[in-house]
């Protein structure tokens, strides 16, 4: 009997922390993460303020949840996007910009969730270590694309590095090794993911702070422009 019941509570436990966290959301999107609080999102759902702390340990636990979701939703985009572009037959040249431009238009429509992921939401939070694989998940689908090209000098001494990087730390080669068939190959797949990470967060960082108002070019136009000369660098097709 108790197991028979327990299915109906797991699912309604399920049900109101996602309801809690789609209110914080919307919290999210107008005030910003400074203003998050239990209590508000309490209020809003017509809920006591203890009430909450069932299902969540406190603000920085509905943030850590939050972040996962945002990074969970990010990698789905991506990843759709990589499959579109080999059902396709794309080149990585144009896979790139495929994979770039999934990554800003999921940003560029939910700016609020992109900002959770961008560094720290509020001061003193620290992020849950399974945050990391899942940010690697987000970077996953661009390793392989570099890994046919020929880097060029402007970007040797970061493969060196990547190398170093690979030999030292078994956690890395390990996520690499599920993108990259190719070892002899993986330092290029690991450089040109480290450098689309930085131009993915400068471009749509800027772009979802509103950093470009009244600026004479388009979000897109810059971030391709970002991209082919990182592709020229790797003397990507």
């Amino acid at each position: 009997m108790a197991a028979g019941q327990e299915g109906p509570r797991a699912r309604y436990r399920e049900q109101t922390r996602s309801e809690i966290k789609d209110t914080a959301l919307r919290q999210l999107a107008e005030s910003g993460a400074g203003a998050l609080a239990l209590t508000r999102v309490a209020k809003e759902m017509g809920l006591s303020g203890p009430a909450l702390y069932r299902y969540f340990a406190g603000r920085d636990d509905l943030l850590s949840a939050l972040i996962r979701d945002a990074y969970d939703d990010a990698a789905a985009a991506v990843a759709d996007a990589a499959a579109g572009a080999e059902e396709a037959g794309q080149n990585p040249r144009a896979r790139l910009h495929a994979l770039g431009g999934a990554y800003r238009t999921w940003a560029a429509a939910e700016p609020h969730r992109y900002l959770l992921i961008q560094g720290a939401p509020v001061p003193g939070y620290v992020a849950p270590d399974d945050t990391r694989d899942r940010a690697r998940a987000v970077l996953g689908p661009f390793l392989p694309l570099f890994t046919d090209g020929s880097p060029g000098a402007s970007v040797s001494a970061l493969v060196t590095e990547m190398e170093a990087w690979l030999a030292a730390d078994a956690g890395v080669a390990e996520w690499v090794a599920r993108y990259v068939s190719d070892t002899r190959r993986s330092a290029y797949g690991l450089a040109g993911a480290v450098l689309v990470w930085a131009q993915l967060h400068g471009s749509v960082g800027l772009e979802t702070a509103g950093q470009f108002t009244r600026m004479g070019h388009r979000g897109d136009t810059l971030l391709a422009a970002q991209l082919d000369l990182l592709a020229d660098a790797f003397t990507l097709d």
